[in-house]
């Protein structure tokens, strides 16, 4: 500053332990601005000088009163505006002088106003008397003060806790929670809170403390001391986890409809948090199918299904898991089943001494692991009581109250939900796959144009069954017909579906239809079923439901005679051929649509397979998966089929074990055909004169083929059949007749002839002289039946063997 001397006419010199001053011209301008006063107000002297002094002033400040007062002489308060806009109440003190040109100036002190001192005992009283636990800590981490509310939580004195460290005050699970709160405050000075949970004192019951540690400064800004201090928030924080307890049974129970692995999930959460052991045991009826009731008399019989400790292995359980488990009708979980409320007890109650002596092996379990604490808990949902839950405590000491039971009980209805959903589940699965496999061969019937061997692999997603096919169907002349289908879609409604078109499929293979118009006829039953479904919907504003049926079918039919093989497909993927040399590539039979879209016609190809070929068969569900695109899975399965082949089963064991996923989204079915062809000497054919008079010499010929064949016991009814059916042909037909007799496991005679109309079997009339041949063949043989072809018509019959 600068100017005359700042006595003024007071003579007083201002304290320069507070230098912040100004210099202030008769108008009212600043001249002069120290060091201090830019630290209290902040304004550099650049911004001040020059400038008019009301602009310091606060915007609720009198400029006629606040500023010309002071510069009167009187001493005055006044708001100051801090140049980070803060208010800054400071009590200004002029003293008028004179500066260099002898023009009147004001030199201002500014000073801050003294605060009131506190009152040292009260201050003392109110922390001595602080019904809140709050202590004082030096830089060595000891006591230094304590408050009543301290001493009374942690069963000491002031005088008793001077001078020691918490680790000395408190038990030792909390010590270094606390001291390490307590150092890092020291360290950076800044305001720390976190929980303990645990006991103030061994006696004491367990709670959960929010501790601050907050530090005390000096004037310089230094921390000195510490402060601690406690709030039980025992009920908030209890609460917080009852919420976080319930949100994961929600969330982590129930997420596979497995009723195993749902008692198991509500066992796992729930040990540790709310009880020490728990075991969950169902209704052993629930388990055979029968809808749970229990017994209103008499003990009732239960299943472990699952139990959980925090002690490793579960040493607490007497029975194993899986196990079936009898208990008395005074115990409480069987009164809990029967009632459907649950119980509290402690292991002093009458009800749970009853049960220990009724049974000694739990009893010696209590002693042994302090059992002191139970809670049964009913499992019901929708009415129905599926089992009971017991939970105990042994490790921690605070025994089960009210709250638990509540908390207990809705972990129960929430648990016995998802449990019974996965019991309708597994029901409904069972039934539907029962229906599934009911309705699919339960075996291959062995005969000698195939070695076969198959597999089906349900989906095991929550959407269902789906309708997957397959079949193997012996046909006339030793020939088979291979089948895979699928009907789009999951559910009861897919397997029925697949059960009437597997039906249909036999049926119209067993008239020996060619596989294209097999396949039509397919088509048009689809497209009736289709019909019947549309019909039989009521109508109705909230009905969205697509009833449409497509299915997929594939029709193989193999000779061995000819070694030939002719398929067509109605949108189904293409067979596998390999042949005996390992080579392996799929084949290119034209694609005609799935059933049930119709329009379009479907097509058949022909080729030759030599013996010991493989045709594999498949439904989409094997080549298309989350791994690979149904283009990548069709390569894969050519690769893997080029692969030397031990034996069918393990072919499809590793095929199934390869392609798929572990948990498959879609049904499979799997065929595996490996071709064998009959030789030369096992087939004979004739071609018989159009003649009356042939059908002597055609008796004698096969008579002789049957006794090369040493099948002479077959001579005389072979003789008649074949008599017939030629005499039939030349009589009824046309030429040429042809007649072809098969040596397999059934001695087959077959005569052709190039017309179309096909003979009927009656019951011949006393008088009539026809109508008995037809008669005598049925009774004869074990079948026989009418093949037509392109040219005509082939008249078969069948005669067992065996005996022969």
């Amino acid at each position: 500053m600068h100017g005359a001397s700042p006595l003024g006419n007071t003579g007083v010199v201002p304290d320069p332990a507070v230098p912040a001053t100004a210099i202030v011209d008769s108008e009212g301008v600043v001249t002069g601005w120290s060091a201090g006063a830019e630290r209290l107000l902040g304004h550099p002297y650049q911004e001040v000088v020059g400038r008019p002094a009301t602009g310091l002033l606060g915007p609720g400040e009198d400029v006629g009163q606040g500023l010309p007062a002071a510069l009167a002489g009187r001493s005055r308060v006044v708001s100051l505006q801090h140049r980070d806009g803060r208010h800054v109440a400071v009590r200004l003190r002029t003293y008028p002088s004179c500066d260099g040109e002898g023009n009147t100036q004001y030199f201002v002190l500014a000073t801050v106003p003294e605060q009131p001192r506190p009152d040292t005992p009260a201050t003392e009283e109110a922390f001595a008397q602080c019904h809140l636990p709050v202590m004082v800590f030096d830089s060595g981490l000891r006591a230094l003060r304590a408050s009543a509310g301290a001493a009374q939580e942690l069963g000491l004195s002031e005088e008793q806790m001077q001078g020691r460290r918490i680790t000395e005050i408190l038990p030792p699970h909390a010590c270094r929670t606390v001291e390490d709160g307590m150092r890092r405050v020291f360290e950076t000075g800044a305001f720390e809170q976190f929980l303990v949970r645990g006991r103030a004192r061994p006696e004491a019951r367990e709670r959960v403390w929010s501790v601050a540690v907050s530090p005390i400064r000096t004037p310089s800004g230094r921390v000195r001391h510490v402060q601690l201090s406690a709030l039980d928030v025992a009920e908030q924080y209890l609460a917080r986890e009852r919420l976080a307890l319930l949100n994961d049974v929600s969330t982590h129970v129930g997420r596979t409809l497995d009723v195993t692995r749902t008692a198991q999930e509500m066992a796992d959460v729930t040990v540790g948090r709310l009880a020490d052991f728990v075991t969950i045991d169902l209704l052993d009826s629930l388990f055979r199918g029968v809808e749970p009731r229990p017994s209103a008399t008499g003990g009732v019989v239960l299943r472990r299904v699952a139990h959980q400790s925090v002690l490793p292995g579960a040493p607490e359980a007497v029975i194993r898991q899986g196990e079936v488990d009898r208990y008395p009708q005074s115990t409480p979980p069987a009164r809990c089943l029967a009632t459907g409320r649950p119980s509290l007890h402690r292991t002093i109650d009458e009800a749970i001494r009853n049960w220990q002596m009724a049974d000694p092996e739990r009893s010696g379990v209590v002693k042994s692991f302090g059992i002191h604490s139970v809670m049964v808990i009913p499992l019901r949902a929708r009415g129905i009581t599926l089992g009971v839950a017991v939970l105990v405590r042994h490790q921690r000491q605070d025994a089960f109250d009210e709250d638990d039971l509540l908390l207990a009980q809705e972990i129960g209805a929430r648990a016995a939900v998802a449990v019974d959903n996965a019991r309708r589940y597994t029901l409904e699965r069972t039934t539907a796959l029962t229906l599934q496999r009911s309705l699919l061969p339960r075996r291959i019937a062995d005969q000698a144009a195939v070695e076969a061997a198959y597999r089906y692999l349900p989906a095991r997603t929550r959407a269902g069954l789906g309708g997957d096919w397959f079949d193997v169907i012996p046909l006339s002349g030793s020939r088979v017909a291979l089948v895979v289908g699928d009907v789009v879609g999951h559910g009861l409604r897919a397997s029925a579906t697949m059960g009437r078109l597997r039906t249909a499929v036999r049926t119209l293979a067993d008239v020996d239809l060619p596989a294209d118009e097999l396949l039509i006829h397919l088509d048009d039953l689809v497209t009736h079923l289709t019909t019947e479904e549309d019909s039989s919907v009521e109508p109705g504003p909230d009905l969205d439901i697509s009833t449409g049926l497509v299915a997929t079918c594939l029709y193989l039919v193999y000779d061995p005679v000819t070694r030939r093989c002719t398929g067509a497909t109605a949108g189904h993927p293409p067979p596998v051929f390999v042949t005996p040399d390992g080579t392996a590539d799929y084949v290119d039979i034209p694609p005609g649509p799935p059933l049930g879209v119709g329009g379009l016609p479907f097509e058949t190809v022909e080729w030759e397979l030599p013996p010991g070929s493989l045709l594999t068969l498949y439904t989409d569900g094997l080549i298309e998966g989350p791994e690979h695109d149904p283009g990548n899975g069709l390569t894969l399965l050519r690769r893997f089929l080029e692969r030397p082949v031990r034996s069918l089963d393990v072919l499809c064991d590793d095929l199934i074990r390869t392609l798929l996923p572990t948990q498959p989204q879609d049904d499979v079915a799997l065929l595996v055909a490996r071709t064998r062809g009959l030789d030369t000497s096992q087939v004979t054919t004739w071609d018989v004169p159009s003649d009356p008079a042939a059908v002597a010499g055609t008796r004698a010929q096969v008579l002789e083929r049957l006794d090369e064949w040493r099948l002479h016991d077959l001579a005389f009814t072979a003789e008649l059949v074949v008599s017939e059916l030629v005499t039939n042909a030349i009589r009824y037909g046309q030429p040429p007749v042809q007649l072809r007799l098969i040596r397999d496991r059934s001695l087959i005679c077959e005569v052709s002839d190039g017309s179309s109309t096909a003979p009927h079997l009656r019951r011949a009339r006393t008088f009539d002289e026809g109508g008995r041949g037809l008669l005598l063949v049925a009774q004869l043989t074990q079948r026989w039946g009418t093949r037509h072809r392109a040219d005509g018509k082939t008249i078969w019959a069948e005669l067992d063997i065996t005996d022969a």
